[in-house]
């Protein structure tokens, strides 16, 4: 899920408000637009939606000579965002906000979007960069859905996230790597210094463990292995399997001086 604060448009024509005079456009107090018809947008896939009050109800209410009502309002919403998250911690994600009428079929409102696809949604330069991802754009659709009370038109934003791996590189990525690289040293320090090459492997063997552990807090609980999981696995074999080349060497080793003691 994910939390976004918006201001929210919309546009309609009513013929019933028409006027004239000098005024070409008419601005509403907020106690007005209960006395007004107004469309019973709903957002789908939202958990939670909060209309500002502070200091005063944030809504705009303009009504034009020829009838059509501009009505903006300041949201904070709270919506379902279906992640797969395979590639993490390198993923994606297209988090999609879906509004309609709650009550009034396809026979009744339709809605579109003003300026088109591509700039009915504008997100300030701002908003574009988030602590853990980047906003690398928005697309906009539109659908009808068939229920069991009639034909419904659903408009959906997608927002296209990028997620950022700076966290990843510096906490994960890195002391994997240069573990590993340490673990290979061992393959150079001589054979007979088994104190020296034992403190080599099961240090990096725990320290692989340690940062193993480290990296699942980082990651939702999902029943699938992430991208991140199998970087870990193949570290932590490379890891284990110098420590096993020093037991097999070390084996080795005591068995040959054994058969040479026994000449």
């Amino acid at each position: 899920e994910y939390t976004m604060d918006v201001f929210f448009r919309q546009t309609w024509t009513d013929e019933r408000l028409k006027f004239g005079g000098p005024a070409e456009i008419l601005s509403l107090n907020n106690l007005m637009v209960s006395k007004i018809w107004t469309p019973d947008t709903f957002f789908r896939n939202g958990k939670k939606s909060i209309a500002h009050n502070m200091t005063t109800p944030n809504k705009l209410f303009r009504i034009m000579q020829n009838g059509t009502i501009l009505y903006t309002m300041r949201l904070t919403i709270n919506a379902d965002c279906p992640m797969r998250l395979v590639n993490f911690p390198m993923d994606g994600h297209a988090c999609p906000l879906k509004f309609g009428s709650y009550a009034y079929p396809k026979s009744e409102i339709i809605y579109t979007w003003k300026k088109g696809p591509l700039y009915s949604v504008e997100v300030p330069e701002e908003s574009s960069s988030l602590l853990q991802y980047d906003l690398i754009g928005q697309t906009v659709s539109s659908e009808t859905i068939k229920s069991n009370t009639g034909e419904y038109v659903i408009m959906t934003v997608y927002f296209h996230l990028q997620r950022k791996m700076g966290y990843f590189m510096i906490q994960i990525y890195t002391p994997c790597i240069m573990t590993v690289i340490l673990s290979q040293v061992s393959f150079w320090i001589n054979k007979e210094s088994v104190p020296a090459r034992t403190v080599f492997g099961i240090t990096t063997v725990l320290t692989m463990t340690t940062l193993s552990i480290s990296a699942r807090h980082s990651l939702p609980k999902v029943s699938y292995a992430t991208a991140m999981d199998w970087f870990i696995a193949v570290c932590f074999a490379f890891v284990f399997s110098a420590l096993i080349e020093f037991a097999a060497v070390n084996y080795f080793t005591n068995l040959q001086t054994q058969k040479a003691k026994r000449r």
